[in-house]
């Protein structure tokens, strides 16, 4: 680029002379164009290392946000995870420790040893937050898990000790019936389907065929066999241990007061007796006189993926058939 030449016209001479300029002008061009020069420079600079990805930041950037969705997705499952277990702890705390006359576990002793002073070091990592949230949820489902495997085995010395115990404990479904979407209702408050009022059902009820069996439970003595006001003809047996069980809406009994049953004796016949509104069988669990939630009560008769959905239809709110 060629250079700038400046000149004046000089009235006196009439003619116009070449202009050079001072010594500090010049200093001041030269720094001019080299403060617009870093200025254009540091402008540059800052849009490519704030606005514009090179193709490593673009990689680590990504790989940043997959590892964040699968915290996420490690999360939602830790949730579902706990939620199993809690329903595993309430089980074994309300029925399974209480059955082997064992004191439920202290909600202290499943989560000992759970603390935050370990977490610190995660504190300086990217999604810092989620990264803690998912490692304490890990650490609290190691902790519980070892609790209840300890528990468990804790139950099964107390089982191997209690044979007697066990099988006068109610165990199974009181009728065959594999089919378990004919599970009219659960145990809890549902509405009276004569009445039409809102009653606690201190039962469960399963909707069959007239003249289906119906099966003892569990071992005991039958202490009563006859016609019961709201239940119809209705079974009811002592099974030692506090426990006693309950057969209702009877078409036909096939036992007697006194007599000494073992679990999977027919008893009696499905029917519509008594305040009914169609065929089925009513059955409660009593232990130490106050009601249970049969459902609690089928852990020889069912597999687990029977259980939950059994749980499923019998926490419907579906229809009181007494």
């Amino acid at each position: 680029m060629a250079r700038k030449v400046y000149y004046k016209y000089n009235p006196n001479t009439l003619t116009y002379e070449r202009v050079y300029p001072s010594f500090g002008a010049r200093v001041f061009a030269i720094f001019r164009y080299l403060f617009l020069g870093i200025l254009i420079g540091g402008l540059f600079f800052y849009a490519f290392y704030y606005f514009i990805e090179s193709p490593r930041e673009k990689k680590l950037r990504q790989e940043n946000e997959q590892m964040a969705t699968q915290y996420r997705i490690l999360e939602h499952r830790l949730d579902e995870a706990l939620e199993v277990m809690n329903d595993v702890q309430q089980r074994d705390d309300n029925l399974y420790r209480i059955i082997m006359q064992a004191e439920p576990i202290d909600v202290a002793a499943r989560n000992a040893g759970v603390n935050d002073s370990h977490y610190n070091e995660l504190q300086n990592l990217s999604d810092a937050d989620l990264i803690i949230s998912s490692t304490k949820k890990l650490d609290l489902l190691r902790r519980q898990l070892y609790v209840q495997s300890n528990s468990f085995n804790e139950i099964m010395e107390l089982v191997k000790k209690n044979d007697d115990r066990i099988s006068c404990l109610p165990a199974i479904q009181p009728i065959s019936n594999k089919d378990l979407k004919r599970t009219a209702s659960g145990y809890g408050w549902r509405m009276d389907p004569i009445y039409h009022t809102r009653k606690f059902h201190a039962g469960m009820d399963f909707a069959a065929n007239t003249g289906t069996p119906v099966y003892a439970t569990a071992n005991g003595k039958v202490i009563f066999a006859g016609r019961k006001q709201g239940y119809g003809n209705t079974v009811i047996i002592d099974h030692g241990y506090n426990y006693r069980t309950l057969y209702a809406h009877l078409h036909k009994i096939s036992t007697k007061r006194g007599k000494e049953v073992i679990r999977g004796e027919v008893i009696a016949e499905v029917g519509s007796t008594g305040k009914s509104t169609g065929p089925h069988l009513h059955y409660e669990v009593i232990y130490n006189g106050r009601h249970q939630n049969p459902i609690n009560y089928y852990f020889f008769d069912l597999t687990p993926e029977d259980y939950d959905m059994m749980i499923q239809l019998a926490e419907n709110n579906g229809l009181v058939m007494d």
